[in-house]
């Protein structure tokens, strides 16, 4: 099978020719600059991905990711996020951009020539613009949260706002060819959600209802953490699947594959602790486990639980994604457990 039809298979629950591997962010440039000559499309081929995300960029001139003030409100400082500024209309009137600066974030030229080279992959577009997670940062965390009990009406406009931008962001990316989009919006942490799911349900749901309605091509839901109990309403918003899956976090795959796996497709759970080391059996014994409880029947995409980032080990990830191709194939599988009944 070609890459975007083994996509797709898993999206409808079906069983491919193997497993797809499909992550969604590469943010390492020492690994891209060995397997992808600094190309990030290449890379996302070389490493046997069978997506791949489509070129896009901080606008020229933003602080965002850097130091400093960005035109969101957000306060960053050596690269790290650090707190938000919003606080009245008039600040979220400032800090809220027009909607054509989507543009910014885009390369056609570049976007068209990855297609071109790589016309069998499928093309995503994926980023932390959520209205949760988008809410929070350019309120600061210390102003949002008590505002979803004190000023319940404001919060809700700079999430509506930041709806808006994401719908124009995602329908952008859609036009020009991303067929897949994965929406960013940390909702989580290791003890559970960051808000109760009746509160999620009031302020969050609607948001990513009309998202994932306003969408061109399927959603995912990207977010770290224990969401177990948001899940029933990440069915309800529409989404195709759910990212991420953090086993620190007690995301046990097999558990979700059970509960929620006739209507969510899962994307992840490959614990990027030990891609920071150099014990290769220790990566093959995550990759196995992650094929045992996701593959069966379909509906599983491998990927790790967050992203590919600064301090891997790249013969780790190399290894990851090398073994997944190896051991993912549906036949192998099926004569393993043939097998096993065979000798009982």
């Amino acid at each position: 099978m070609k890459p975007r039809e083994r996509v797709f298979a898993a999206l409808q629950h079906q069983e491919a020719d193997r497993v797809p591997r499909f992550e969604i962010w590469i943010d390492d440039d020492e690994l891209v600059a060995h397997v992808g000559d600094g190309d990030l499309q290449r890379a996302h081929v070389n490493l046997g991905l069978d997506c791949i995300i489509i070129p896009n960029q901080n606008p020229p001139g933003s602080n965002a990711w850097g130091d400093g003030l960005d035109e969101w409100g957000c306060i960053w400082k050596n690269g790290w996020y650090a707190d938000g500024v919003v606080e009245t209309e008039e600040d979220l009137k400032r800090f809220t951009p027009s909607l054509d600066y989507v543009d910014e974030y885009f390369d056609p030229v570049r976007t068209e020539d990855a297609m071109q080279r790589y016309p069998d992959h499928c093309f995503i577009y994926g980023s932390h613009i959520g209205p949760f997670t988008a809410a929070y940062m350019a309120m600061g965390m210390e102003r949002f949260f008590p505002s979803l009990f004190k000023r319940p009406a404001f919060a809700r406009k700079v999430m509506e706002a930041r709806t808006e931008w994401c719908i124009a962001m995602f329908d952008r990316a859609a036009s020009l060819g991303a067929e897949i989009l994965v929406l960013g919006d940390d909702a989580g942490h290791k003890g559970g959600p960051m808000i109760s799911p009746q509160m999620w349900r009031e302020f969050v749901l609607p948001y990513h209802r009309r998202i994932v309605e306003a969408a061109r091509v399927p959603v995912i839901w990207h977010s770290d953490g224990d969401i177990i109990s948001l899940l029933p309403m990440a069915i309800e918003a529409g989404f195709v699947g759910v990212h991420s899956l953090e086993p620190g976090a007690g995301m046990d795959l097999a558990k979700l594959k059970r509960d929620f796996g006739d209507e969510l497709v899962f994307i992840g759970n490959v614990d990027t602790v030990v891609l920071c080391g150099d014990d290769l059996e220790a990566v093959r014994a995550e990759v196995r486990r992650c094929m045992e409880q996701g593959a069966a029947g379909g509906g599983y995409m491998f990927a790790t639980c967050n992203s590919i980032f600064a301090g891997m080990n790249p013969a780790a990830v190399v290894e990851m994604y090398h073994y997944a191709g190896e051991i993912g194939l549906y036949k192998d599988m099926h004569s393993i457990t043939r097998g096993d009944r065979d000798s009982e």
